[in-house]
């Protein structure tokens, strides 16, 4: 009996102790936006997906081969998701023509019911005028994460090239020269 005391407070220690580091460590939003983005150069096929869009459409990441896609992860009540919701639209704005498109994956717990209004009326700051998001959203789930491999946290996104292949992952904001780089290549 004196043993499984021993265990069970030597675990309630560590747990307490885990806790206590996590709370002293964490940073603040303002610092997480500050760290540098990770970027991951990966070469594979493009999972096999398809998601509803928030006309109640099957949208088929199949269906975008031949264009350079980049899936784009978050959730509407994500900080550095609505930070760089700009530089999408902006790029969705200057290489459309040029075969590509964001692919907006929305994670939100609610769905539809919360996704789809936000969409509609939330405006952003591009270039000087106010904008609404001009990219394709999806209703995103824990098996559509998966299907990438998982996701850390948002905002998390997926370059795809023009042939299918998953070229990158950038775990926070990307690296936007990257990106272009991508759309103009031939691949």
């Amino acid at each position: 009996m004196k043993k499984v005391v021993i265990i069970i407070f030597t675990v309630l220690v560590l747990v307490g102790l885990t806790i206590y580091v996590d709370r002293a460590t964490r940073l603040p939003n303002k610092a997480v936006a500050a760290v540098p983005e990770a970027t991951t150069f990966v070469s594979k096929p493009a999972p096999v997906l398809k998601l509803k869009d928030l006309n109640g459409e099957d949208v088929a990441l199949t269906d975008l081969k031949g264009k350079v896609v980049f899936v784009n992860f978050w959730a509407t009540w994500c900080g550095p998701c609505q930070e760089e919701i700009p530089s999408l639209i902006d790029m969705q704005n200057k290489y459309a023509s040029k075969g590509f498109t964001v692919l907006g994956i929305a994670m939100d717990d609610e769905g539809k019911s919360v996704v789809a209004p936000f969409v509609a009326k939330e405006k952003y700051d591009v270039n000087g005028q106010q904008l609404l998001i001009n990219y394709p959203i999806v209703i995103g789930s824990d098996e559509a994460a998966d299907r990438f491999g998982g996701i850390m946290g948002y905002p998390t996104s997926f370059l795809i090239s023009r042939s299918g292949k998953q070229i990158m992952k950038f775990q926070g904001p990307p690296d936007l020269d990257l990106v272009e780089k991508a759309v103009e290549s031939s691949d």
